[in-house]
């Protein structure tokens, strides 16, 4: 018997939501679109947007599971594309769970304990509050920063971008996934002497030097890969439901 998309939520639901962590108001972390209850494959992407809405329905999934719901785009009429898209889901049966910061944050299957864990970062431990949770983690590196920054690459499948603030030998680096480059003061402030996040404003640049550590910038889309992969694969176990991974890249 298919497992139920009811069955599918609650168990998402106590994995990543049962706990104190916040997030920002567009999150809509949970269950943002149901289907008729069945739910025989799933799908997981970064964002749920048209082209990722279209290639779900293509791979005939029912449970679509992303990192950026549909509400993270101004509360706006549901006319032109946007009604569209969200019409071609519910008429192809596709309901549409999503998680941000409580994905970012989980010790398991959380983007930052696994893009730590990839780099092999000692001890990789909680830091960087976000919405009155620790969403990132600080560990260490014993190695030159050019080391780190091939690693990085290797993992995201492309270089990163590097602002030298920093000492050429790193040894405490924090991890925090995504758009948290405006932030990189309290990165120094936990102590790391490098921040690895997706991205960040121009004049970060300035600040990295004048706080003396060095940044990387892997993108906001490929350093979030983790966790909605994550997410569907322990999913698809306890459930016996196979899973896919819709890669649409942004670019940035």
């Amino acid at each position: 018997m298919p497992a139920t998309l009811a069955q599918i939520v609650a168990a998402a639901d106590g994995w990543l939501h049962a706990g104190p962590q916040g997030d920002y108001p567009g999150a809509l972390n949970g269950l943002q679109l149901e289907n008729d209850g069945r739910v025989r494959r799933i799908a997981a992407a970064v964002d749920a947007h048209a082209e990722v809405i279209r290639r779900a329905l293509e791979a005939r999934v029912e449970l679509l599971v992303v990192h950026h719901g549909i509400g993270w785009a101004p509360l706006c009429p549901l006319t032109g594309a946007r009604y569209r898209w969200l019409k071609a889901a519910m008429d192809g049966n596709l309901a549409i769970y999503s998680s941000h910061l409580p994905l970012d944050a989980h010790p398991q299957i959380g983007n930052n304990i696994l893009l730590a864990r990839a780099l092999k970062l000692g001890r990789p431990r909680p830091c960087f509050e976000a919405k009155g949770g620790l969403v990132g983690r600080l560990g260490e590196w014993s190695g030159s920063r050019r080391a780190l920054g091939l690693a990085l690459a290797r993992i995201l499948g492309q270089p990163p971008v590097l602002l030298p603030g920093g000492p050429e030998r790193v040894r405490r680096v924090a991890v925090v996934t995504g758009g948290a480059g405006n932030e990189l003061a309290q990165a120094a402030a936990a102590g790391a002497d490098t921040f690895i996040t997706g991205e960040g404003s121009h004049w970060t640049y300035a600040a990295a030097l004048e706080l003396g550590i060095n940044v990387f910038y892997g993108g906001h889309y490929l350093t979030e890969t983790f966790g909605v992969k994550a997410l569907a694969a322990r999913l698809s176990r306890k459930f016996r439901v196979p899973w896919v991974f819709l890669d649409v890249p942004s670019g940035l």
